[in-house]
């Protein structure tokens, strides 16, 4: 292992820097992660313009890797050794609370930033903290003894194995936040790497019609949601969402709303409400709005509306996408739409929040590979 790591360090908003670390030292129960891939998504892109923390960090949270060199306390307590391929969730939670006792380490008092001013979290927590290497974006990280880990089945390439942090947000929000299931219909609003990875939970729930909506420029998303399974795609600037979705479902509406945009405002929600049956559907929403003017309390109240939200993902969910990964069953690889090599960081970031390339879903940064070698890869798995 060399001496000296490098890695992107974001300064300042949308501002980034390449610079070398020593090694950490590994303790009895701590690993050093090799990493192999670090994807990229529309949170990156949140947290490079506005930064919820100070001071150097090294970004990146969703995180796959080899390990390098695990302490004999890390094999035994997470049951991995040098050489495993694995992925890292990014929180860091304490192990003992009641919520990291039932996997639910997004809930950890230890692992959240908002309440928390010492929490750890790959991808949020500064670099100027003990182990240092706190993110993806690097070639090396740090696994403290309370890192989540799980194994990268055999067969599952270290790409494939990024999409794991949206397949299984996925897998949460339409599966067990929800409650998608069989015979159920579904509008999902955005083609994402979210939405797409939605279409794939509620397809394989046994969802009956699965009906997606975006814009013109989501033309290629629009047609990888139906080869992963959408019934119905539907441009709103095209078509009038409610009308068509009305027309699809016979003027019933859905029994479920999935909401997978990303800074539209108020309109999702509002669609969402309309969408929805007569009676007790379900809305699922993010927390993109800090608050909502004339919120139509009385119209959810009359249709008996449940509203859930979505919020990361438990470790069950993980498991599950590694499973969904490994079975080969949707050409999941077609979400892994580009790399780049690190440092190229700030170009890949700004890409994803449109101000590159189009047709962009999920970015895989290589950080062990230089920029040719990249080159050489090509666009995307």
């Amino acid at each position: 292992m060399p001496d000296l790591v490098r890695a992107a360090v974001r300064t300042a908003p949308r501002t980034t820097e390449i610079r070398e670390f020593p090694l950490p030292a590994v303790g009895d129960d701590e690993a050093l992660l090799r990493v192999e891939v670090a994807g990229i998504c529309g949170t990156d892109v949140k947290l490079y313009d506005n930064p919820v923390i100070g001071g150097p960090v090294i970004m990146g949270h969703e995180n796959v890797g080899i390990i390098e060199h695990a302490g004999p306390g890390f094999t035994r307590l997470h049951g991995v050794r040098d050489g495993d391929r694995v992925f890292v969730e990014h929180y860091v939670g304490c192990y003992h609370c009641e919520w990291c006792r039932i996997g639910e380490f997004r809930h950890c008092e230890a692992t959240d930033w908002r309440t928390n001013s010492d929490a750890r979290r790959y991808g949020y927590t500064p670099a100027t903290n003990d182990g240092t290497l706190w993110g993806g974006f690097s070639e090396y990280m740090f696994l403290p003894w309370n890192a989540v880990v799980h194994k990268v089945p055999e067969g599952v390439t270290a790409e494939l194995a990024g999409l794991v942090t949206p397949l299984s947000n996925g897998i949460e929000w339409a599966l067990r936040a929800a409650g998608v299931g069989y015979s159920d219909t579904v509008l999902i609003q955005g083609p994402g790497q979210q939405g797409l990875s939605q279409v794939v939970a509620c397809k394989q729930a046994g969802a009956s019609q699965i009906i997606v909506t975006g814009t013109a420029r989501d033309k290629a998303r629009l047609e990888l949601a139906r080869e992963l399974g959408a019934d119905h795609v539907i441009d709103i600037l095209q078509e009038d969402p409610l009308e068509r979705v009305m027309e699809i479902t016979g003027g019933r509406g859905v029994d479920f709303v999935l909401d997978c945009t990303s800074r539209a405002g108020v309109g999702p929600v509002l669609l969402g409400v309309d969408a929805l049956k007569r009676r007790e559907g379900v809305l699922l929403i993010q927390g993109e709005l800090a608050a909502f003017p004339d919120f139509p309390v009385k119209k959810i109240t009359e249709k008996a509306i449940t509203i859930k939200s979505a919020r990361g993902h438990s470790y069950e969910a993980c498991e599950l996408a590694l499973e969904q990964l490994a079975s080969g069953r949707f050409p999941l690889e077609k979400l892994a739409t580009h790399r780049f090599a690190l440092e190229d960081v700030d170009l890949a970031i700004r890409t994803l929040g449109g101000e590159g390339v189009g047709d962009v879903i999920h970015i895989s940064l290589l950080p062990g590979m230089t920029r040719e070698q990249v080159a050489a890869l090509g666009a995307g798995a």
